[in-house]
Protein backbone atom coordinates (compact mmCIF):
# COMPACT_ATOMS: atom_id res chain seq x y z
CA UNK A 1 0.00 0.00 0.00
CA UNK A 2 1.64 3.25 -1.16
CA UNK A 3 1.37 6.66 0.52
CA UNK A 4 -0.82 7.76 -2.38
CA UNK A 5 -3.34 4.95 -1.77
CA UNK A 6 -6.14 5.62 0.70
CA UNK A 7 -7.98 2.30 0.32
CA UNK A 8 -6.54 -1.11 -0.54
CA UNK A 9 -8.81 -4.12 -1.05
CA UNK A 10 -7.25 -7.55 -1.58
CA UNK A 11 -8.86 -10.96 -2.09
CA UNK A 12 -12.14 -9.81 -0.52
CA UNK A 13 -14.72 -12.58 -0.20
CA UNK A 14 -18.16 -12.69 1.36
CA UNK A 15 -21.08 -15.08 1.05
CA UNK A 16 -24.66 -14.97 2.27
CA UNK A 17 -25.20 -18.66 2.86
CA UNK A 18 -24.55 -20.31 -0.50
CA UNK A 19 -24.78 -17.00 -2.37
CA UNK A 20 -21.20 -15.85 -3.04
CA UNK A 21 -21.51 -12.05 -3.29
CA UNK A 22 -17.83 -11.06 -3.30
CA UNK A 23 -15.51 -13.60 -4.84
CA UNK A 24 -12.02 -12.14 -4.54
CA UNK A 25 -12.25 -8.37 -5.07
CA UNK A 26 -8.96 -6.55 -5.70
CA UNK A 27 -8.90 -2.78 -6.12
CA UNK A 28 -7.30 0.39 -4.75
CA UNK A 29 -8.51 3.98 -4.39
CA UNK A 30 -5.93 6.80 -4.69
CA UNK A 31 -6.09 9.79 -2.36
CA UNK A 32 -7.90 12.83 -3.67
CA UNK A 33 -9.54 11.00 -6.56
CA UNK A 34 -13.15 10.34 -7.47
CA UNK A 35 -13.64 6.64 -8.23
CA UNK A 36 -16.73 4.90 -9.59
CA UNK A 37 -17.63 1.29 -8.83
CA UNK A 38 -19.95 0.16 -11.60
CA UNK A 39 -22.01 -2.96 -12.09
CA UNK A 40 -25.49 -4.37 -12.44
CA UNK A 41 -27.93 -4.30 -9.53
CA UNK A 42 -27.14 -7.02 -7.00
CA UNK A 43 -23.48 -7.46 -7.99
CA UNK A 44 -22.17 -6.53 -4.52
CA UNK A 45 -21.46 -2.79 -4.86
CA UNK A 46 -23.28 -1.72 -1.69
CA UNK A 47 -21.83 -4.70 0.20
CA UNK A 48 -18.38 -3.42 -0.75
CA UNK A 49 -19.18 -0.02 0.82
CA UNK A 50 -20.31 -1.76 4.00
CA UNK A 51 -16.99 -3.58 4.11
CA UNK A 52 -15.08 -0.29 3.80
CA UNK A 53 -17.14 1.22 6.61
CA UNK A 54 -16.68 -1.82 8.83
CA UNK A 55 -20.37 -2.73 8.98
CA UNK A 56 -19.57 -6.22 7.72
CA UNK A 57 -16.62 -8.56 8.12
CA UNK A 58 -15.17 -10.50 5.18
CA UNK A 59 -14.94 -14.26 4.97
CA UNK A 60 -11.45 -13.80 3.49
CA UNK A 61 -9.19 -11.02 2.29
CA UNK A 62 -8.98 -7.52 3.73
CA UNK A 63 -9.92 -3.86 3.39
CA UNK A 64 -7.28 -1.34 4.46
CA UNK A 65 -8.08 2.34 4.96
CA UNK A 66 -5.14 4.61 5.75
CA UNK A 67 -3.09 1.45 6.27
CA UNK A 68 -5.47 0.06 8.90
CA UNK A 69 -7.12 -3.31 8.32
CA UNK A 70 -10.79 -2.60 8.99
CA UNK A 71 -11.93 -5.98 10.32
CA UNK A 72 -9.00 -6.10 12.79
CA UNK A 73 -9.89 -2.80 14.52
CA UNK A 74 -11.55 -2.76 17.93
CA UNK A 75 -14.72 -0.71 18.39
CA UNK A 76 -12.96 2.46 19.56
CA UNK A 77 -10.48 2.44 16.68
CA UNK A 78 -13.22 1.71 14.14
CA UNK A 79 -15.37 4.59 15.42
CA UNK A 80 -12.39 6.96 15.27
CA UNK A 81 -11.81 5.98 11.66
CA UNK A 82 -15.49 6.27 10.79
CA UNK A 83 -15.45 9.88 11.97
CA UNK A 84 -13.23 10.56 8.97
CA UNK A 85 -15.82 9.08 6.60
CA UNK A 86 -18.99 10.57 5.14
CA UNK A 87 -21.82 8.53 3.66
CA UNK A 88 -24.62 9.52 1.31
CA UNK A 89 -27.20 6.75 1.46
CA UNK A 90 -29.09 5.35 -1.50
CA UNK A 91 -32.43 6.85 -0.40
CA UNK A 92 -30.93 9.90 1.32
CA UNK A 93 -31.52 8.48 4.82
CA UNK A 94 -32.70 11.78 6.30
CA UNK A 95 -34.35 11.82 9.70
CA UNK A 96 -37.97 12.54 8.79
CA UNK A 97 -38.79 14.30 12.09
CA UNK A 98 -35.83 16.68 11.88
CA UNK A 99 -35.56 19.80 9.76
CA UNK A 100 -32.98 20.24 7.02
CA UNK A 101 -30.84 22.23 9.46
CA UNK A 102 -31.11 19.62 12.21
CA UNK A 103 -30.26 16.78 9.83
CA UNK A 104 -26.97 18.42 8.86
CA UNK A 105 -26.24 19.46 12.45
CA UNK A 106 -26.81 15.93 13.77
CA UNK A 107 -23.29 14.50 13.16
CA UNK A 108 -21.71 17.70 14.48
CA UNK A 109 -23.63 17.44 17.74
CA UNK A 110 -23.09 13.69 18.08
CA UNK A 111 -19.40 13.58 17.25
CA UNK A 112 -17.96 16.94 18.32
CA UNK A 113 -18.03 19.36 21.27
CA UNK A 114 -18.49 22.42 19.10
CA UNK A 115 -20.58 25.25 20.59
CA UNK A 116 -23.99 25.90 19.04
CA UNK A 117 -23.01 29.22 17.35
CA UNK A 118 -20.18 27.42 15.53
CA UNK A 119 -22.47 24.52 14.57
CA UNK A 120 -24.99 27.01 13.19
CA UNK A 121 -22.37 28.70 11.01
CA UNK A 122 -21.01 25.35 9.77
CA UNK A 123 -24.46 23.98 8.93
CA UNK A 124 -25.35 27.08 6.93
CA UNK A 125 -21.98 26.84 5.18
CA UNK A 126 -22.61 23.21 4.17
CA UNK A 127 -26.15 23.98 3.03
CA UNK A 128 -24.87 26.95 1.05
CA UNK A 129 -22.39 24.62 -0.68
CA UNK A 130 -25.30 22.53 -1.98
CA UNK A 131 -27.51 25.53 -2.77
CA UNK A 132 -30.02 25.05 0.07
CA UNK A 133 -29.07 27.60 2.73
CA UNK A 134 -32.51 29.23 2.53
CA UNK A 135 -34.22 25.84 2.91
CA UNK A 136 -32.72 25.17 6.34
CA UNK A 137 -36.11 25.22 8.13
CA UNK A 138 -37.89 22.86 5.74
CA UNK A 139 -38.77 19.30 6.75
CA UNK A 140 -37.80 16.33 4.54
CA UNK A 141 -41.47 15.91 3.54
CA UNK A 142 -41.34 19.41 2.05
CA UNK A 143 -38.32 18.65 -0.13
CA UNK A 144 -38.21 17.28 -3.66
CA UNK A 145 -36.19 14.14 -4.37
CA UNK A 146 -33.28 16.17 -5.71
CA UNK A 147 -33.33 18.52 -2.72
CA UNK A 148 -33.32 15.56 -0.32
CA UNK A 149 -30.21 14.22 -2.04
CA UNK A 150 -28.53 17.61 -1.67
CA UNK A 151 -29.34 17.74 2.05
CA UNK A 152 -27.93 14.21 2.38
CA UNK A 153 -24.81 15.39 0.58
CA UNK A 154 -24.47 18.37 2.95
CA UNK A 155 -24.73 15.97 5.90
CA UNK A 156 -22.13 13.65 4.37
CA UNK A 157 -19.60 16.51 4.22
CA UNK A 158 -20.58 17.97 7.61
CA UNK A 159 -17.29 17.00 9.29
CA UNK A 160 -15.02 17.53 6.25
CA UNK A 161 -14.28 13.79 5.90
CA UNK A 162 -11.21 12.37 4.21
CA UNK A 163 -13.48 9.82 2.43
CA UNK A 164 -17.02 10.23 1.12
CA UNK A 165 -19.01 7.23 -0.12
CA UNK A 166 -22.07 7.63 -2.34
CA UNK A 167 -24.50 4.72 -2.69
CA UNK A 168 -26.47 5.10 -5.96
CA UNK A 169 -26.59 8.92 -5.76
CA UNK A 170 -28.29 9.27 -9.18
CA UNK A 171 -31.08 6.71 -8.77
CA UNK A 172 -34.59 8.02 -9.35
CA UNK A 173 -33.58 11.60 -10.17
CA UNK A 174 -34.85 13.68 -13.07
CA UNK A 175 -32.16 14.79 -15.58
CA UNK A 176 -31.76 18.27 -14.08
CA UNK A 177 -31.45 17.06 -10.47
CA UNK A 178 -29.12 14.29 -11.61
CA UNK A 179 -26.74 16.74 -13.25
CA UNK A 180 -26.86 19.03 -10.21
CA UNK A 181 -25.93 16.17 -7.86
CA UNK A 182 -23.21 14.87 -10.19
CA UNK A 183 -21.57 18.28 -10.52
CA UNK A 184 -21.78 18.85 -6.77
CA UNK A 185 -20.02 15.55 -6.08
CA UNK A 186 -17.17 16.54 -8.40
CA UNK A 187 -16.87 20.11 -7.10
CA UNK A 188 -16.99 19.13 -3.45
CA UNK A 189 -14.40 16.39 -3.95
CA UNK A 190 -11.98 18.94 -5.41
CA UNK A 191 -12.83 21.79 -3.02
CA UNK A 192 -12.48 19.66 0.11
CA UNK A 193 -9.47 17.72 -1.16
CA UNK A 194 -11.24 14.54 -0.16
CA UNK A 195 -11.44 11.08 -1.74
CA UNK A 196 -14.78 9.89 -3.10
CA UNK A 197 -16.30 6.55 -4.09
CA UNK A 198 -19.46 6.54 -6.19
CA UNK A 199 -21.32 3.23 -6.38
CA UNK A 200 -23.74 3.28 -9.29
CA UNK A 201 -25.08 1.54 -12.38
CA UNK A 202 -25.36 4.90 -14.20
CA UNK A 203 -22.30 4.65 -16.42
CA UNK A 204 -22.99 7.65 -18.66
CA UNK A 205 -23.35 10.11 -15.80
CA UNK A 206 -20.52 8.78 -13.67
CA UNK A 207 -18.01 8.89 -16.54
CA UNK A 208 -18.62 12.64 -16.79
CA UNK A 209 -17.24 13.28 -13.29
CA UNK A 210 -14.97 10.45 -12.11
CA UNK A 211 -11.22 9.97 -12.50
CA UNK A 212 -11.25 6.18 -12.48
CA UNK A 213 -13.79 3.37 -12.81
CA UNK A 214 -13.98 -0.26 -11.74
CA UNK A 215 -16.49 -2.69 -13.27
CA UNK A 216 -17.72 -5.51 -11.03
CA UNK A 217 -19.54 -8.70 -12.01
CA UNK A 218 -19.96 -12.08 -10.32
CA UNK A 219 -18.14 -10.81 -7.25
CA UNK A 220 -14.87 -9.84 -8.96
CA UNK A 221 -13.42 -6.79 -10.68
CA UNK A 222 -13.83 -7.45 -14.39
CA UNK A 223 -12.05 -4.33 -15.56
CA UNK A 224 -10.63 -1.05 -14.26
CA UNK A 225 -9.17 2.05 -15.83
CA UNK A 226 -9.29 5.82 -16.32
CA UNK A 227 -12.24 7.45 -18.06
CA UNK A 228 -10.23 7.68 -21.28
CA UNK A 229 -9.37 3.98 -21.04
CA UNK A 230 -13.00 3.08 -20.37
CA UNK A 231 -14.16 4.92 -23.48
CA UNK A 232 -11.47 3.26 -25.61
CA UNK A 233 -11.90 -0.23 -24.17
CA UNK A 234 -13.12 -3.04 -26.39
CA UNK A 235 -13.76 -5.37 -23.44
CA UNK A 236 -17.22 -6.96 -24.04
CA UNK A 237 -18.36 -6.32 -20.46
CA UNK A 238 -17.30 -2.66 -20.53
CA UNK A 239 -18.85 -2.11 -23.93
CA UNK A 240 -22.16 -3.63 -22.84
CA UNK A 241 -22.36 -1.20 -19.92
CA UNK A 242 -21.06 1.90 -21.69
CA UNK A 243 -23.23 1.36 -24.77
CA UNK A 244 -26.27 0.03 -22.83
CA UNK A 245 -26.39 -3.11 -24.93
CA UNK A 246 -29.14 -5.66 -24.11
CA UNK A 247 -26.95 -8.62 -25.08
CA UNK A 248 -23.50 -9.36 -23.71
CA UNK A 249 -21.70 -10.92 -20.73
CA UNK A 250 -24.33 -9.60 -18.29
CA UNK A 251 -27.30 -11.93 -18.69
CA UNK A 252 -30.90 -10.79 -18.26
CA UNK A 253 -32.06 -14.06 -16.67
CA UNK A 254 -31.02 -15.19 -13.20
CA UNK A 255 -29.02 -18.47 -13.43
CA UNK A 256 -31.41 -21.43 -13.59
CA UNK A 257 -32.18 -24.72 -15.24
CA UNK A 258 -33.46 -24.55 -18.79
CA UNK A 259 -36.99 -23.28 -19.27
CA UNK A 260 -37.96 -26.61 -20.81
CA UNK A 261 -36.74 -28.50 -17.74
CA UNK A 262 -38.86 -26.31 -15.43
CA UNK A 263 -41.92 -26.83 -17.61
CA UNK A 264 -41.46 -30.63 -17.52
CA UNK A 265 -41.18 -30.53 -13.72
CA UNK A 266 -44.47 -28.69 -13.42
CA UNK A 267 -46.30 -30.99 -15.84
Amino acid sequence: MTDNTLIEIKGLRLAYGENQVLNGIDLSVPRGKLVAILGASGCGKTTLLRMIGGQMRPDAGHVKVEGQTIHELDDDALYRLRRKMGMMFQKSGLFTDLSTFENVAFPMRELTDLPEPVIRDLVLMKLHAVGLRSANDLMPSELSGGMMRRVALARAIALDPMLIMYDEPFAGLDPISLNVIANLIRRLNDALGTTSIVVTYDVAESLKIVDYAYFISDGVVIWGGSVEEVKASQDPFVRQFVDSLPDGPVAFHYPSKTYGADLRLSA
